[in-house]
């Protein structure tokens, strides 16, 4: 039986709630999770890990059990969730560890491994994006506020917070939608649907478009440090296309590339997969 830990780190000020399991000693890897999840997405996925690693999986700032974002307190950008992890990682005591990264936390992680890629002794990329190909035609509604942050197309992008959208997020390329429990959407629900929270999440959205400005910048980290990478991938995506995944290796000619047949939340269904797949991967 694996023990997970529920703990809480003050962060200059901020409130980071995060998941701990496994001996302090091992290999630490870190987890960072997308939207408009939390670290319970990694609820499979931790205890398949935990007798060999160190697993540390924060709710960025916004999601889950951290402090709530306040609009005018707390600059709502992905520059300003990275910083805040960033530190995260050094009020709680990790020094070098590898990271797993999702959606939203792509972003937040590869700005961190940028930045200090001697901590990072290697990057687990699910659904993970970093480069342009990878993205699909389903942000052409995000792209046009990226070009025009009107307030019609703001109104428009909150098509991406309904109750349905989040459950189709997690069903859609499911080949078997029965293996998707309802834990996950259900709670990823009530955190968008708690007070202000939708207007953060639309202002993350047009803040997006920094992350693709930074696409060159992470991908020359890739091609100078070469980190050990894996990417594990939900083929049927409808957001981070299978090209973004193979795009890894023009930086890392080493990098290993798996698919699997499921959608974006990979992990609903194939938590025991990409687990056997991860364990193979960091042994090495």
């Amino acid at each position: 039986m694996v023990a997970i830990n529920y703990r809480t780190a003050d962060v200059d000020g901020w409130r980071i709630f995060y998941r701990e399991a496994g001996r302090a000693d091992a290999p630490t890897l870190l987890l960072l999770h997308g939207f408009p999840s939390a670290g319970h997405m990694f609820r499979d996925l931790i205890p398949l890990l935990a007798d060999r690693f160190h697993i540390v999986a924060p709710d960025l700032p916004g999601f889950g059990q951290s402090d709530k974002l306040a609009r005018g307190m707390f600059a709502t950008t992905f520059d300003h969730i990275a910083e805040v992890i960033d530190r995260f990682t050094e009020v709680i005591g990790l020094e070098r560890f590898a990271i797993y990264v999702f959606d939203y936390g792509a972003p937040t992680g590869f700005r961190i491994a940028a930045k200090h890629p001697k901590r990072i002794t290697a990057i687990i990329s699910q659904n993970g994006n970093a480069y342009e190909e990878g993205l699909s035609d389903g942000w052409n509604p995000i792209r046009t506020y990226w070009q025009d942050a009107s307030d019609k197309n703001r109104q428009a992008l909150r098509a991406f917070l309904k109750p349905e959208t989040t459950i189709w997020q997690y069903t859609h390329g499911v080949p078997d939608a029965t293996r998707v429990s309802p834990d996950g959407y259900s709670l990823d629900n009530y955190y968008l649907s708690r007070p202000g929270a939708d207007e953060v999440q639309l202002d993350l959205f047009g803040d997006y478009k920094s992350n693709v400005a930074l696409y060159p910048a992470f991908q020359n980290y890739f091609r100078t440090h070469k980190p050990p990478l894996l990417a594990v991938w939900g083929k049927n995506d409808p957001f981070f296309l299978p090209a973004g995944a193979e795009a890894f290796r023009r930086d890392i000619p080493n990098a290993t590339v798996r698919f699997f047949d499921t959608g974006h939340f990979a992990l609903e269904t194939h938590a025991a997969e990409i687990a056997a797949v991860i364990r193979d991967f960091l042994s090495r």
